[in-house]
């Protein structure tokens, strides 16, 4: 029987040569041993293919021929039966030389030799097959540069494998002598994937390798500030990530700002100029203050009503700016107080109309109740009901500063917590209550004669006065932080105008350009 061998040789090669030794040591140890192939000798042809398939090819065809000719299908070889092949040490000339054996069914005997016993081992390596069937022998690993301007190759030593050795003692690299660049040795990485940029964090993967990961952008409200985060860092309250969520930057405060929201400028000139012109119309009834139309229906009620409405026009200030605790416990009672006078004192003057009807009849029991005192009486019961609701509500739980870090992102909402929304809502409820009683007793007043016609001005304003409330009430509920503090401003200043306009301006207009009906005879 005789064995052909495909190797690769090279003389100066230390493994090469200890390779060629192990073979023909185990040729030797098969051919002496009775029990491994009895009665059967074998021998052996090596053949060189210096890492060329093609030089591969033509030896195994060569093998298959015979010495004479390298003809596919046609075997002339003398004695001797070809049981297998040995392949080259590398893959490029191996994979040839198996494609082509395997169509004549032969096999590599790489299996057989494995089942060799050692012959011998030494002290410092082991230079035949192990218990395992594998070849035991230290490996250099090689670090090969090519030199694409010099058009070299140059290999280096860099490390070495000994399979015999304890494990931690098995691989010895020197990192020092690796080349990973001609130009800079910058050191190569394994990765399937590009780094994960800051604002993004590492997420495993379908991969089992943890070099293969996916990068997922930080959530809401956090950043990473380095290459390749396992996990993204939340900022603290006061801050926010920037837009590329690589770091955190201070969140925008966001109230009513005088230098920054064109409508506070608009809130203020307005409320500025409507309180001088109630101080005007304050000053027209004082100095008209002895004409038929300024005394009709207690002219005192009609100086509060107009300083209750000046003040609700100043009130608005309160509502802009920074908020503060001390502007939180003045917004809502102040304003409430305020409406709660100016309401009670249209209250007081609708009552009053209603007894002064009654009290034109003969005998009417109604006369005793004509005067001063009673509006006064019931001008000051109502307002100090809405008092005592503001001073419960402030010794309870009065309103503070607060702060929103949760409605928007990005921003901290500046604003005005209620303390008690109870308190809040009784304050708005009760001052729509004499509201709605104010305009009943206006609107059944309205058909009286008209000496007594300031009723009909009465319902007009109490219309307009609950049915801005009303409507301010969704839009509140609906809008959060500036937004907020912007629909209470606008119902504080139209109801005001309201008031002014509906029950004073007919009022005024009479007074300045029509003195021919401010006579007692006409009112009468």
């Amino acid at each position: 029987m005789a064995a052909d061998f495909q190797q690769k040789a090279e003389a100066a090669d230390f493994p090469e040569i200890e390779g060629q030794r192990t073979f023909l040591s185990a040729i030797d140890n098969i051919n002496q041993d009775p029990d491994i192939l009895p009665n059967i000798t074998l021998g052996f042809h090596l053949y060189d293919s210096w890492l060329e398939p093609r030089k591969a090819v033509q030896s195994v065809l060569q093998i298959l021929s015979g010495p004479n000719g390298k003809i596919p299908n046609y075997s002339c070889k003398g004695e001797g039966k070809l049981a297998g092949v040995i392949g080259d040490q590398h893959s490029s000339t191996t994979i040839p030389i198996a494609q082509i054996l395997g169509l004549y069914r032969y096999t590599q005997l790489h299996k057989y030799v494995k089942q060799i016993k050692n012959p011998y081992t030494t002290a410092d390596r082991m230079t035949f097959f192990d218990e395992n069937g594998e070849f035991p022998f230290h490996y250099k690993i090689i670090n090969t540069v090519k030199s694409f301007r010099l058009f070299t190759v140059h290999n280096t030593d860099v490390g070495l494998y000994t399979p015999w050795a304890k494990e931690e003692d098995q691989l010895h690299i020197n990192s020092n002598n690796i080349t990973w660049n001609e130009d800079n040795n910058t050191k190569l990485e394994s990765k399937c994937v590009d780094s994960c940029l800051p604002g993004y964090r590492k997420k495993p993967g379908t991969s089992i390798h943890s070099c293969c990961y996916d990068c997922v952008p930080c959530s809401e409200g956090q950043i990473s500030n380095k290459t390749d985060s396992e996990n993204c860092m939340k900022c603290p309250d006061e801050e926010w990530p920037n837009e590329k969520k690589d770091r955190c930057v201070p969140r925008v405060m966001e109230f009513l700002s005088y230098t920054d929201d064109p409508i506070v400028a608009v809130f203020s000139s307005l409320s500025i100029l409507c309180c001088v012109l109630t101080g005007l119309i304050l000053g027209i009834f004082i100095h008209y203050r002895d004409t038929p139309i300024v005394k009709a229906n207690n002219r005192d009620l009609s100086y509060l009503l107009l300083v209750s409405i000046m003040l609700s026009f100043l009130c608005v200030f309160l509502f802009l700016g920074h908020p503060v605790d001390v502007t939180c416990m003045l917004r809502v009672t102040s304003f409430g107080v305020i409406f709660s006078v100016a309401v009670s004192s249209l209250l007081a003057k609708s009552i009053m109309v209603c007894i002064a009807f009654k009290a034109t009849k003969p005998g009417s029991p109604w006369r005793k109740w004509m005067g001063a005192k009673l509006p006064n009486y019931i001008f000051a019961v109502f307002s100090l009901v809405q008092v005592i609701i503001c001073v419960t509500w402030l010794s309870i739980s009065p309103p503070f500063q607060d702060r929103d870090t949760h409605s928007y992102q990005g921003k901290i909402i500046i604003q005005c917590n209620e303390g008690s929304v109870i308190g809040f809502y009784s304050v708005l409820g009760y001052m729509g209550l004499l509201a709605a009683v104010s305009f009943i007793i206006a609107f059944l007043a309205r058909t009286l004669p008209d000496s007594f016609n300031e009723a009909k001005y009465i319902t007009f304003s109490m219309l307009v006065f609950c049915s801005v409330w009303i409507a301010m009430i969704p839009a509140y509920l609906s809008t959060r932080g500036k937004y907020m503090v912007a629909v209470e401003v606008f119902a504080i200043i139209t109801s005001s105008i309201g008031l002014l306009g509906c029950i004073f301006f007919p009022k005024c207009y009479i007074i300045l350009f029509r003195p021919d009906l401010n006579k007692k005879i006409v009112i009468r």
